[in-house]
């Protein structure tokens, strides 16, 4: 029986962009220390993916992971959402008038 070697996929070098800011650099990718403040406490996040100049600096970070990381630090992070479930055909109960009985 022989070993068999499995190599991670590698992914294509991602290519740098002009800086919109400076216009003379390239953005490269890196990972960034991300500083934000939430109420008021400063959050940081090591290693946060940006695109950064590597002649004036500036820095765009990742609109996905920015995304991600709203989600994490959502006020309503992990607490589940109940919803009131309207099935097809049924009337809320509190609107529904009361049947009255006719005596012959």
């Amino acid at each position: 029986m022989t070993k068999r070697t499995i190599t991670p996929k590698t992914s294509k070098p991602e290519t740098p962009l002009p800086c919109t800011e400076c216009q003379a650099g390239q953005m490269h990718r890196q990972y960034v220390t991300y500083y934000t403040y939430l109420g008021e406490e400063l959050i940081s996040v090591p290693d946060f993916p940006a695109w950064v100049c590597d002649v004036c600096g500036r820095r765009e970070y990742d609109p996905n992971a920015l995304n991600r990381l709203s989600l994490i630090l959502s006020p309503t992070a992990g607490t589940t959402t109940l919803r009131k479930r309207i099935l097809p055909g049924k009337k809320d109960m509190d609107n529904k008038a009361t049947r009255v009985e006719r005596s012959e």
